[in-house]
């Protein structure tokens, strides 16, 4: 048995959960912060069978796209006068994911 711990961007929870579901899986959502400009993701726990890991990973993989979009950060202009934003184009989405292997597991 095998314990899938996942990292994706909230935007993508609700169709990966709707799938793995409509597959299956048994999913535990965890909220969670993280990322280059402490955006929201969301940590999924799903338990699966060995042979069933390549089947979630596939789905992470169509539904766990990552993108580029625009956002803005401030910098420091003029020493401590002030600050400007300035746009830069960062990548969102996608999946983080790991495979653990589980020695026990017990259902109460």
């Amino acid at each position: 048995m095998k314990l899938v711990i996942s990292i994706i961007h909230d935007d993508d929870v609700k169709n990966t959960m709707d799938t793995l579901r409509e597959e299956g899986f048994f999913v535990t959502k965890l909220s969670s912060t993280g990322g280059f400009l402490r955006a929201g993701n969301t940590t999924l726990l799903i338990g699966v069978e060995d042979r069933l890991v390549e089947k979630v990973m596939s789905i992470f993989e169509r539904c766990c796209k990552s993108r580029k979009e625009l956002t803005t950060i401030e910098t420091p202009y003029g020493g401590v006068q002030g600050y400007v934003s300035r746009p830069i184009e960062i990548v969102v989405g996608g999946a983080t994911v790991f495979v653990v292997d589980v020695s026990e597991f017990r259902k109460f």
